[in-house]
């Protein structure tokens, strides 16, 4: 194992990089959207009846926060889980437009920041990033913080 100028093994830091992005495509049926709300508890009619949507401001159904935020946050955990032990430590999110059935999505994370954590034997990796919609105008925004290790 090598070890950089400080002398600590720099196995885990080699992992993730900052500048490193990874996003994807993804968009929600009405179907899924009814279900994942009613898991939730989230009985809003804005996530399960369509005449009631209709009659909103977004003037249909739309994806309930938490939906659009799970796989947001969801993806940052199966793309560092391919690269060690992660663990989320902090996400927050701001919601800049409604999510709407079949609204394709573009879900995107950037590493801003690494620094590695002596006492966790890991790296805190910060991320920010983006859910834009066809327009490419963000409809989340969010930030992350995780840590990246050889063992949890």
């Amino acid at each position: 194992m090598m070890e950089d100028e400080s002398g600590r093994n720099n196995k885990s830091i080699n992992r993730v990089f900052a500048g490193e992005r990874f996003s994807k495509t993804v968009s929600l049926s009405q179907e899924q959207i009814a279900e994942f709300a009613l898991l939730c508890g989230d009985m809003n009619p804005l996530h399960h009846d369509p005449e009631i949507a209709e009659r909103s401001r977004f003037k249909g159904i739309i994806a309930s926060g938490p939906h659009t935020t799970a796989l947001f946050a969801g993806m940052v955990a199966t793309h560092f889980s391919q690269k060690g032990q992660m663990l989320g430590l902090e996400f927050s999110f701001c919601y800049h437009a409604a999510v709407t059935v079949n609204m394709a999505l573009l879900m995107s994370w950037e590493v801003v920041k690494i620094e590695h954590k002596a006492s966790l034997d890991g790296d805190i990796v910060w991320l920010e990033g983006t859910v834009s919609g066809p327009d490419g105008e963000a409809v989340i925004s969010g930030e992350g913080k995780i840590l990246v290790t050889d063992t949890i």
